[in-house]
């Protein structure tokens, strides 16, 4: 890690990249097409709360070649279906703290219509069709918990 992809398809640059937890979400702002009249920005963060208890965080688990193979191909479907100009998807993998990103997305197109339509779609394909799994850290009383039965097995 960190995998990354670059393909120039048509108009459209599109960058894939699985990064480790450690690694740095926000996207450069590398030389933005003039065409581009829209640049949306999207960030999935890890919530305190998974099924209404206390987490630390998630540890997210991924087939990564299946996964880099999955976001390569939204990325691109994305674009030519929405008429993008560039996409950006980084998806972290390893343990990440509530309150902290776990994807970034950056779109941008011609219009503002596109890129917005194309975000909810590629969320949508990206949780459907991406091999990343998530395991919650819970927090308090449930890790210790774990954490003694973890020592009574070994």
């Amino acid at each position: 890690m960190p995998q990354t992809r670059e393909h120039q398809e048509s108009m459209a640059k599109v960058v894939c990249e699985l990064l480790s937890a450690q690694a740095e979400m926000e996207p450069d702002l590398p030389g933005v097409d003039s065409s581009a009249g829209a640049i949306l920005d999207f960030r999935g963060v890890v919530r305190g709360l998974e099924n209404g208890r206390a987490i630390e965080g998630i540890a997210y688990e991924a087939h990564e070649t299946m996964a880099q193979s999955q976001l390569e191909r939204i990325g691109r479907d994305s674009a030519e279906r929405f008429g993008l100009r560039s996409v950006l998807i980084r998806h972290r993998i390893g343990f990440v703290g509530a309150g902290d990103a776990s994807l970034a997305v950056r779109l941008t197109s011609a219009h503002r219509g596109e890129s917005l339509k194309a975000m909810v779609w590629l969320i949508d394909e990206l949780k459907k069709k991406v091999p990343i799994w998530k395991h919650p850290k819970f927090a308090g009383a449930e890790n210790l918990a774990a954490a003694a039965a973890a020592e009574v097995v070994r």
